[in-house]
């Protein structure tokens, strides 16, 4: 199913899904500033670019030509979600038989020189969009943590420890070394600590897998996140409608 989306607008920024190859290197150059550059992993200019590009769409919200803030999508639905990123890093054979579509949400960004709240807003009115023309059940992808050191993040883990999602649907763990358990005894939970994106997530209801995955290739903890939408609060749900009926240019 191809994902569309009617542009939204605020002021002077634009939420849409690339259109060209143009516009999905333009993403591609954000998420290198803001995963690498920024992180002083490597020089400003490059590309952050994999395997899983070409078979996604690319949310932009961008301010004029400048973009400030990304996102990669790729809808699923069954054996199509094991070739997906997550998927390299979580067994995620319990979603299977998920009887709805599924949109996977890669390599959200930010600039990392701008704070405005409503780039993350815009975003989210467009995923909203996306979510509606697809009849995506589910929103699914790896919620990160800056730096690879999982003692670094301790705090932040112990605080989703009351969020872990269903048996029945959660991912189980692959062989693959750099796992962490949720949960684990000793650290005092830090709700703060919890990135802005993943707080976002589960304000709609969302929650995790019971391991996080250290990911050195990123210098990230990351941990899967899904929300259903069927069970988003409806007052969560009526707002992000009424968002993005606002934004619409």
């Amino acid at each position: 199913m191809r994902m569309t989306a009617e542009p939204l607008i605020r002021g002077r920024l634009v939420a849409r899904l690339a259109r060209s190859a143009v516009e999905v290197e333009a993403a591609q150059r954000l998420r290198h500033l803001a995963f690498v550059a920024a992180r002083g992993r490597g020089p400003v200019g490059g590309r952050d670019t994999d395997a899983f590009d070409a078979g996604a769409a690319h949310l932009l919200v961008s301010e004029g030509e400048v973009p400030l803030a990304c996102c990669r999508l790729t809808l699923h639905r069954g054996q199509s979600i094991l070739s997906g990123y997550c998927a390299g890093f979580y067994d995620l054979s319990p979603l299977l038989a998920y009887p709805a579509p599924m949109l996977e949400l890669g390599r959200f960004c930010l600039h990392p020189d701008r704070h405005d709240p409503d780039l993350l807003r815009l975003a989210l009115a467009l995923v909203t969009r996306v979510v509606e023309t697809t009849g995506a059940g589910l929103l699914f992808g790896c919620s990160s943590f800056e730096g690879a050191d999982a003692a670094g993040h301790a705090g932040a883990l112990a605080a989703l420890t009351g969020r872990i999602g269903p048996e029945a649907l959660r991912p189980k763990p692959l062989t693959a070394p750099g796992r962490v358990a949720i949960g684990g005894a000793g650290a005092a939970p830090v709700p703060g600590a919890l990135p802005a994106l993943l707080r976002s997530y589960l304000a709609l209801g969302g929650w995790v897998s019971d391991h996080a995955v250290c990911d050195p290739d990123l210098d990230t903890v990351h941990v899967f996140t899904a929300v259903e939408v069927a069970t988003i609060p409806p007052a969560r749900a009526r707002a992000l409608r009424l968002l993005a009926g606002e934004y619409v240019g």
